[in-house]
């Protein structure tokens, strides 16, 4: 039989699962059944809690094609299964984008008319009975529909009209509409268009939450404490776990009513639909799929699904998609079959790819401008939660685990204590079997011995630090919707920082501009409403080239654009609907320069003079625009100057990308030198260019040729410089960070030169760091990919704040803040890589062995595309770097979501695509976050050693009264339980985050010998004085093995150096206590003894010693004092145990089942209480928790001997030792540790000044 165990869906991309088919098997079910009524249901749990055995322990293996069961695992590290049910529907066709299909005896003689046939069509559609009816397979996975494929015999995910249809496709066969029938087909397979995030209701989420392993231990629990007669104890915990299920509840549904409301706004709106060449229909937005035509109203509309426009221009905001409040200008698809340049060119439509004319679901459509006789349409590609807004709302629902180390070693850590827990119950057995105690007593006892070992309150303990943090972010206008990745934000070693509005101001300031005339720049200006430039191309290119717009009487757009076109003083009118509606074709926005008014002619003028008049306006229309596209780095603008007869097409963008497409004998010689000179200073450079077009291009043509044709063979106009000023925030917080141990890194859209200034103003390039410029070459002509290398030449820096405390080390790979040392041999420079995108992706696929070596070192990452950030950070994860990405939310969505920790600059709290949002614009959000980060990580490492060593002494205290028959007593459990553990628990997790950062970082693992030996060393500190106390209680004079009602005397009136106790003992010893008193007393013989007292005391005092010695104050979260709360529980606890031990009172002594015992005794035990505090704390702080004595003991040094900087846990290059291990001689397990120490020893690298690398040469070669 054929197993399907190696089909997939959705192969080679990042949600590739595999897929297995199974039917019901009724004899495993049967069996399963049985073992559920056998078990009291728990198989049945476990089978909840397993879906991979719950479909194989009840399924038998089957063809996917006979399937009804589907299992499904990610192919990713986390291997996670699901059990899916497949559906079926029957619809009459089994094409999701087709037309429903007709019977052959039913199909009448009109069905070889064209599909344009509306009416033919209509008429064939509307009976059902003439429908035939085809049954088609599918199932949903997070609210994906994967649909059974005949042909390729596979499931595949349910695609619309983005699968790269070619343009004249969505224009001719999909640009008509779509009749009723039609639609209500397409319907079945695609649903109704609706980001439905269903509330679910309190009953369901009940269930959903009460089944979690965690509350079903508490329910085992609660029930084995009721039948060992722990009421007390066992109504506590109920009503406790009662109050955590009502706060989850209200947590979880709070949050997905938040989400509901947030997607509810353009659920169900009402919208118009073409249902042919001119019929237009009013529906419901919730009925649209993909192939209707949608109206879009000049006022605007929230755009109910992923559309793409087909004719007119519409002006969107997509801040909620984006986190950027600038409006966006949408143009029309091209159609190829109208194009200037004939039909031949017909590209792929990819929704990504040609964002500039897709509109996209949430986004809002603020206005529109279109044709009198051609409204503005819009085709519906993608609907409900295949749109992009569904596409983020998925990744919200169906968050991807958190890979983390912290909670691996705390589930390997808990199957420890369950192995503890069985020996001590191996142990129960066998002790209580030899008293002969009775078998339900001995089972009750083992098992509370599990009950004690695996603390029920782990997981709500160990998430309050996390909840907190988040609460302290939250006030500092930090918001997160992943919480759980602020532990991981304790670990991040590089940040990534994009440039413009986060590294520097949003606004741009105009600097300056230099004209080229002739092949020559002209002498640099700064005042553009000169009234000689007025009408020159320059500043004509400066006032046309752009994508403004007015709303609301303001002009609005990209500030880049709205700063020049305020230089130069020029004034924008937009066409009115009234105008637009009185021409058969689009009226333009005309730009003009200021205090120019067209003349009023008096009335009865001829119109020739009138016609004169206006002729003397100098106006500008703007006819045909082409956005500025970030991989394209640059725009243009088709246009008309009132008068002239030829358009003109005036384009700007990156000064390469402007230079490489102008006629060479416009573009000076020394064009790269002038460049560089206003690059190196940090200025943001805009290189103008234009071209007169030829007559044949008319306005109708330029409607729809494509824009590679129009933007070449242009002429060079000059460069306009911009001020791009640094934030006030960002150098010291890049200094802080350096301090830190962090490496900045920059990640920008911008010159690469700009880039590399900028990075020097700031902090990020060191006064005396050499940067090695990076350029490949991709393969041409038969020669392999090159890589040039080319040094930079040093230019006197800004003054860094600490820059005398700056130690330089041959290669960056951590800047450390280290007080200079003479070093032999040892540069006095650093050396920092500057990349370009295209040379990125040229070394990514030609040089891979060779791009380790570059990301360890490099620090400007210049001409970056969104998909390069996120390639970029995804290779830096691979070098094991904790990798940071802090951005304006733009263009950095994929790195921000890619990120360990991605920090958005959004002014909306909206913006979905980060896992933590910003309020804040600037990066000082950033330390704000890695500090909550590492005082949340270590409050987790202190709340896990403090339940596990809660666990452990509870249990040792248990055995202990175990071999004698005894236990503690119901008011003792809840007092320790609830007064002591649970009050110290979630206090001790309140500990503001320290007020800076430091080099060292916190742990990642529970299995650090630092860690280890803290937890054993405090186990055998509690294991001895336990022991002791309970040797030394039952080697008192006053002891006797049954309490005093027994024994006969009372020891609270025995004084120990009492030359009588021993007679008195001896002699009392011999009585035998009355039939009547031994049957009263012998529910209390269990619990009250002197050993329970004894190990009570002792006990309760080690709960606070070991909450105080683990509870981590400096360097990464404030001192234990700040945390009064914490403060309170300890004096309040220790108060009330050394009232209850110094002061006895007979009612509480009753109250908690304690024995009375001698006063000389109760002295004892505080002195063997505070010794043990004593050592506690000692061993804790002094020894595992001592940097200088394990440098000493674990780090090894090479070639020199330095003074100890424990607080540099990065390996240093030719500073520090191999890594943080305790085998000396062991390599880094980071990738980019093991790397950097092979670079040592590597004579070839840096690469040396105005070399090459050529790639396809193993090895590759450099030469001179």
């Amino acid at each position: 039989m054929e197993r399907t165990g190696e089909a997939y869906v959705n192969r080679d991309k990042e949600d590739e699962m595999e897929i297995s088919g199974y039917n019901l098997c009724y004899w495993k079910l049967a069996l399963v059944s049985l073992g559920t009524v056998c078990s009291g249901g728990f198989l049945l749990l476990f089978l909840y809690w397993l879906p991979e055995l719950s479909v194989k322990w009840t399924c038998h293996a089957v063809p996917l094609q006979e399937a009804r069961v589907l299992l499904l695992r990610t192919t990713d590290e986390f291997r996670t299964w699901f059990r899916i049910q497949v559906c079926s529907l029957s619809a009459p066709g089994s094409d999701p984008l087709g037309f429903p299909q007709l019977s052959e005896s039913k199909r009448p003689l009109c069905q070889a008319v064209p599909l344009e046939d509306w009416d033919c069509e209509e008429g064939l559609l509307s009976p059902p009975g003439f429908r035939e009816q085809t049954e088609v397979r599918f199932f949903v996975h997070h609210n994906t529909r994967y649909f059974w494929n005949v042909e390729s015999q596979s499931f595949q995910r349910l695609t619309a009209l983005d699968c790269r249809l070619p343009f004249s496709s969505l224009h001719t066969i999909h640009g008509s509409g779509l009749p009723r029938g039609t639609q209500d087909y397409r319907r079945l397979f695609y649903g109704a268009n609706q980001i439905d995030v269903q509330v679910p209701s309190l009953p369901k989420l009940l269930i959903k939450e009460v089944l979690n392993p965690f509350y079903i231990f508490q329910v085992f629990s609660m029930v084995l404490w009721s039948l060992d007669n722990y009421y007390l104890y066992a109504s506590a915990i109920l009503f406790m776990s009662l109050v955590s299920i009502c706060s989850s509840l209200y947590t979880i549904r709070k949050q997905y009513v938040l989400l509901h409301d947030m997607v509810a706004t353009h659920n169900i709106i009402r919208v118009t639909v073409y249902r042919g060449p001119h019929e237009t229909e009013e529906i419901f937005s919730t009925e649209l799929v993909p192939g209707d035509v949608l109206l879009v109203p000049p006022e605007g509309l929230t755009v109910p699904c992923d559309a793409v426009l087909l004719s007119g221009t519409a002006i969107a905001n997509e801040s909620m998609l984006t986190g950027e409040s600038v409006p966006v200008t949408k143009a029309a698809l091209p159609d190829p079959s109208r194009a200037a340049n004939g039909p031949h060119q017909d590209p792929a439509y990819d929704p990504e790819e040609h964002k500039r004319h897709t509109l996209f679901c949430g986004t809002s459509v603020i206005q529109t401008r279109y044709y009198s006789g051609e409204p503005v349409r819009a085709l519906v590609i993608r609907t409900g939660f295949s749109t992009s807004k569904g596409q983020l709302v998925c990744s919200i629902l169906f968050p991807k685990p958190t890979d983390f180390r912290l909670y691996r070693d705390a589930y390997r850590f808990l199957l420890c204590l369950v192995g503890v827990a069985g020996i001590g119950m191996l142990y129960s057995v066998i002790r209580s079997v030899r008293q002969a105690e009775p078998v339900g007593r001995i089972i009750l006892e083992s098992l509370d011995i599990l009950t004690i070992t695996v603390p029920p309150a782990l997981p709500a303990a160990m998430t309050a630090g996390v909840v907190y943090a988040q609460r302290r972010l939250r006030r500092g206008h930090i918001f997160s919707i992943s919480p759980q990745r602020i532990n991981v934000c304790g670990q991040i070693n590089l940040m990534c920082f994009d440039k413009t509005g986060t590294l520097t101001e949003d606004g741009l300031d105009f600097w300056g501009f230099v004209q080229a005339q002739d092949g020559c720049f002209l002498p640099p200006g700064q005042d553009l409403r000169s009234p000689s430039l007025t009408s020159s191309p320059f500043v004509a290119a400066m006032a046309a080239c752009h994508s403004l717009t007015t709303i609301g009487g303001t002009l609005s757009g990209d500030p880049l654009d709205l700063k020049m076109f305020e230089a130069t003083g020029w004034v924008l009118e937009e066409p009115t609907l009234e105008e637009t509606a009185r021409h058969d074709q689009i009226q333009p926005t005309v730009v003009h320069p200021p205090d120019q008014e067209p003349p009023e002619s008096p009335k009865g003028a001829p119109e020739d003079e009138e016609l004169m008049e206006l002729m003397k306006v100098y106006q500008i229309g703007l006819l045909v625009q082409f956005p500025f596209s970030s991989a394209l780095q640059r725009m243009s603008v088709v246009t008309r100057t009132l008068g002239e007869k030829r358009l003109m097409v005036y384009m700007k963008g990156a000064p390469e990308t402007v230079g490489s497409l102008c006629h060479k004998e416009t573009v000076p010689e020394n064009f790269s030198t002038v460049l560089e000179s206003y690059t190196r200073r940090g200025l943001r450079v805009i290189a103008l260019a234009r071209r007169r077009l030829e007559s044949k291009y008319t306005w109708h043509k330029v409607q729809h040729i494509s824009r590679d044709i129009i933007e070449s063979g242009m002429d060079f106009l000059g460069l306009v410089m911009l001020q791009n000023k640094l934030k006030p925030e960002t150098v010291p917080v890049l200094a802080e960070l350096r301090r830190a141990c962090i490496r900045p890194v920059m990640v920008t859209g911008d010159n690469l030169l700009t880039a590399i200034s900028v990075g020097r103003e700031c902090g990020m390039i060191p006064a005396k760091g050499k940067v090695i410029l990076t350029e490949a070459l991709p393969p041409r002509d038969g020669q392999p990919a090159t890589i040039n290398w080319q040094y930079t030449d040093e230019l006197p820096a800004p003054e860094i704040p600490n820059k005398a405390s700056k130690q330089e080390i041959k290669l960056m790979l951590d800047e450390e803040e280290l007080p200079p040392v003479p070093r032999p041999g040892i540069p006095e420079v650093s050396y920092h890589f500057a990349i370009s995108g295209k040379s990125f992706c040229v070394i990514s696929e030609h040089f891979p062995d060779l791009l380790p070596k570059l990301l360890l070192c490099g620090t400007i990452y210049a001409r970056m595309a969104p998909d390069q950030k996120t390639q970029l950070v995804e290779s830096l994860q691979k070098m094991d770097y904790y990798v940071g990405m802090c951005g304006d939310g733009a263009n950095d969505c994929g790195a921000l979501k890619r990120a360990h920790a991605g920090i958005s600059l959004s002014e909306l709290e909206a913006s979905v695509a980060s896992p933590f949002t910003s309020k804040t614009p600037n990066i000082s959000c950033v330390p704000d976050l890695i500090r909550e980060g590492r005082a949340a990580l270590v409050t987790s490492f202190c709340v896990f050693k403090f339940m596990a060593l809660y666990s452990i002494i509870q249990y040792l205290s248990v055995l202990l009264l175990y071999s004698i028959l005894r236990n503690l007593g119901d008011v003792q459990y809840l007092f320790i339980d609830v007064a002591i553990i649970l009050s110290l628990a979630f206090t001790m997790s309140l500990n503001s985050a320290w007020k800076e950062l430091v080099p060292q970082r916190p742990p990642t693992s529970l299995v650090s010998p630092q860690l280890l030996l803290s937890v054993f060393t405090q186990i055998l500190l509690s294991l001895g004085f336990q022991v002791g106390a309970f040797l030394l209680v039952q080697g008192q004079l006053w002891y006797c093995p049954k309490e005093n009602g027994a024994c006969g005397l009372d020891p609270c009136n025995i004084t120990l150096l009492s030359p009588n106790v021993s007679s008195l003992v001896n002699a009392t010893a011999r009585q035998e206590p009355q039939p009547g008193e031994e049957e009263a007393d012998g529910e209390d013989d269990s619990v009250q003894s002197f050993e329970n007292t004894t190990l009570f005391y002792i006990s309760c005092f080690q709960y606070i010693a070991v909450a105080l010695a683990f509870s981590k104050g400096r360097p990464f979260r404030q001192p234990t004092r700040t945390n009064g709360l914490f403060v309170a529980s300890l004096l309040a606890t220790s108060g009330f145990l050394l009232l209850l031990l110094l002061w006895p009172m007979p009612a509480l002594d009753e109250f908690f089942e304690l024995a009375c015992i001698p006063y000389e005794w109760r002295l004892i035990l505080l002195v063997l209480a505070l010794s043990n505090l004593v050592l506690s704390v000692s061993l804790e702080n002094f020894v595992c928790d001592c940097d200088v004595l394990w440098q000493r003991v674990c780090y090894t040094r090479r070639k020199y001997e330095y003074p100890n900087q424990a607080t540099y846990p990065q390996l240093e290059l030719d500073e520090m030792a191999p890594g943080y291990s305790c085998r000396r001689q062991a390599p880094p397990r980071a990738k980019y540790k093991r790397l950097a120490q092979e670079l040592l020893f590597d004579p070839d690298w840096p690469p040396q000044p105005k070399t090459s690398t050529k790639g396809r040469g193993p090895p590759a070669e450099s030469s001179a």
